[in-house]
């Protein structure tokens, strides 16, 4: 078995952003030569995510609102230990850090409308994705 191991950082300019990073995964797959495997993208914080879903501005901007119904910026009791970003702890949760995707023939199997984000929900600070290609 063969792998191939890449670092990003990302340092957004917005305490949430969703960034398009299918490009970003792709090139690595093509670049370790791997024809059938897998790709394990995970965010290595826990203030962030990773998911695959449609690269259309009302989805995210919905997704964004979701997140925000379901895990509100508040008073959270995480916040007594001095932090203030509780409700970015349970969007990652919602989200979740990983994914696991498809390599066949040489390249990413997405479905048609499927794109790889990275989702930062305590941002305007440096955080890495950890991308491993795995397989033959």
């Amino acid at each position: 078995m063969k792998s191939l191991t890449r670092y990003r950082t990302f340092n957004t300019s917005k305490q949430r952003e969703y960034i398009l990073i299918t490009d970003w995964v792709r090139d690595a797959v093509l670049e370790s030569g791997i024809a059938e495997g897998m790709v394990l993208v995970s965010a290595m914080h826990i203030t962030a995510g990773v998911y695959v879903n449609d690269a259309e501005s009302g989805l995210i901007a919905d997704i964004d609102e979701w997140l925000e119904r379901l895990a509100p910026e508040a008073n959270y009791r995480h916040h007594r230990t001095g932090e203030t970003n509780g409700d970015a702890h349970l969007k990652n949760l919602l989200i979740g850090h990983e994914v696991i995707l498809p390599i066949t023939k040489g390249d990413l199997d997405l479905g048609p409308w499927q794109q790889v984000y990275y989702a930062e929900f305590d941002g305007k600070r440096p955080k890495r994705v950890i991308l491993k290609v795995m397989g033959e």
